[in-house]
């Protein structure tokens, strides 16, 4: 770890690979100057349910999550899905040290929505204006992929008349 706190360096990565013929891996990795943190889950499909969660997170000045492996096991069983955060919230907990750790386990979650999500992606029509109009409305019609990657972040123009109509930012 660096003791320059004005050199940072920050890198997320999410990927999302098919194991077992059906079910998904989700891995969300965050390594930065303070940070080196991974967590795994195995959703099972097509319950879209987590049957596997493991990881690990250290932290140069934050506190180790208590009894990391026995809490994140508390995940099991939860749905991806509407609601999964206040969920995944309550039974991961709210401390300080352990919102990176709720972060990351609704990363992994959003990585399998939008891997299935790609199939609606291939229904877009070829011509430009109407790529943008067709992305445009899937993002208004399933907000939970607001901010979730590059094209449908804030203030991009993909999601600009939601947030205009949402005064400035999604719902």
């Amino acid at each position: 770890m660096s003791s320059n706190i004005l050199n940072f360096s920050l890198n997320r990565c999410t990927s999302v690979d098919k194991v077992n013929g059906t079910d998904l891996l989700s891995v969300c990795r965050v390594r930065d100057t303070f940070t080196d943190a991974e967590i795994r889950i195995v959703v099972k499909m097509p319950d879209m349910e987590i049957v596997e969660i493991s990881g690990h997170f250290r932290h140069a000045y934050l506190d180790a999550v208590e009894d990391l492996d026995s809490r994140l096991q508390k995940v099991l069983g939860v749905r991806v899905g509407t609601g999964m955060l206040k969920i995944i919230k309550g039974l991961l907990g709210e401390e300080e040290n352990c919102d990176q750790l709720v972060y990351m386990v609704e990363e992994c979650c959003h990585g399998i929505i939008l891997t299935l999500t790609k199939k609606v992606l291939l229904k877009a029509p070829d011509d430009e204006v109407g790529k943008f109009a067709f992305y445009s409305n899937m993002v208004k019609k399933s907000i939970r992929l607001y901010d979730r990657c590059a094209g449908f972040g804030k203030g991009t123009p993909l999601v600009a008349e939601l947030e205009a109509e949402n005064g400035g930012g999604a719902a």
